[in-house]
């Protein structure tokens, strides 16, 4: 029987007072949660809320012992509503997964199946997994940009934290759509890694926020994709050009918004809330197929590193700290 096939997960255990510990484990189908949809998982991702998650940080899981990943992609077992067929390939990110659902690092999920959506064409699971939910929230914000009409012609993207997971993306993907793209980082050393995902030109994140005392600063960016927050944003919003748009992701600067109104009441710039969590599947399937065509990055099957379950340690500590460069891939079928 299904519900008695054993498979290979990470538990998240609570042992102490603000104190976590992570195992690698054999698990029964039957202990995961009920669900349409039975996923042999293939392959899962590292994102910051994982880290999040496997380290106990508040805000992302609520009860534990967990299984942590917010992104699977694998083959259906089986599937109680039939939007789905056995040996399916499918794509899962967001919604509750990894979060208080068991999620992607087991070697099965069982899930609602409008959680999923199928591989789009042009794409591999092990693809799909190096974009994952960082991907997905690229794509959107680039999709937001091209929506609020901004056009290649228009002059310089900036991306912050480019070297991230959605930033490196983002890089990739707005290159790929015809625009220039300035990438903002702190790490000069990866200077080359960011001009070879597609970044016209890369600069320090300090000249990005220089000059951010003043009530706006001069005008330079057509559009900008953020993923840091704090100064950062407010800096990008301060110096986007007339009837721009800058989208918002993330806050590994600040969860801060340190800004006036003059951007948008003097400038007319537009700031665009990005989440991929509840993101309607409409617009998923929209923006995964793009990915999976014409806003394919150039070199996504090789800028990202790979590991099974128990190697994911170091890069959980990698990405805590900001160190982690592009993305983590996690091979289920070697765990």
């Amino acid at each position: 029987m299904i519900d008695a096939q054993s498979f290979t997960a990470m538990l998240v255990e609570q042992s102490g007072e603000k104190q976590f510990a992570r195992k690698i484990i054999t698990r029964s189908v039957e202990d995961l949660p009920p669900g349409d949809l039975l996923v042999r998982v293939h392959y899962s991702s590292l994102n910051y809320k994982d880290a999040l998650s496997a380290t106990g940080r508040p805000g992302v899981t609520k009860n534990y012992p967990h299984t942590p990943g917010i992104d699977a992609a694998g083959v259906v077992v089986a599937c109680a509503d039939d939007s789905f067929r056995p040996g399916d390939e499918v794509v899962v990110t967001g919604f509750d997964l990894g979060m208080n659902t068991a999620g992607g690092y087991g070697q099965f999920i069982r899930v609602p199946s409008a959680w999923a959506l199928k591989l789009p064409a042009g794409l591999s699971l092990r693809e799909s997994m190096a974009l994952g939910t960082a991907g997905l929230t690229a794509g959107l914000s680039v999709l937001r940009l091209a929506n609020a009409g901004i056009r290649p012609v228009d002059g310089e993207i900036l991306v912050t934290g480019a070297t991230g997971g959605v930033g490196s993306l983002a890089v990739g993907i707005l290159a790929k759509a015809g625009y220039r793209v300035v990438a903002a980082t702190g790490k000069p050393e990866e200077t080359s890694f960011l001009q070879e995902l597609g970044a016209a030109a890369v600069i320090d994140r300090a000249e990005v926020v220089a000059g951010i005392e003043r009530p706006l600063m001069k005008e330079r960016w057509a559009g900008a994709v953020d993923m840091v927050g704090g100064d950062t944003l407010a800096a990008a919003l301060k110096s986007t050009r007339y009837g721009g748009t800058v989208t918002c992701c993330g806050l590994v600067g600040s969860a801060e918004l340190p800004v006036n109104v003059f951007p948008f009441i003097l400038r007319g710039v537009s700031l665009l809330g990005i989440d991929s969590v509840l993101c309607p599947m409409e617009t998923r399937r929209l923006v995964w197929q793009k990915l999976a065509d014409e806003w394919k990055p150039a070199r996504l099957d090789t800028e990202i590193s790979e590991c099974p379950l128990q190697g994911l340690e170091e890069h959980i500590r990698a990405i805590l700290t900001g160190k982690m460069r592009g993305r983590v891939v996690v091979d289920l079928l070697k765990s």
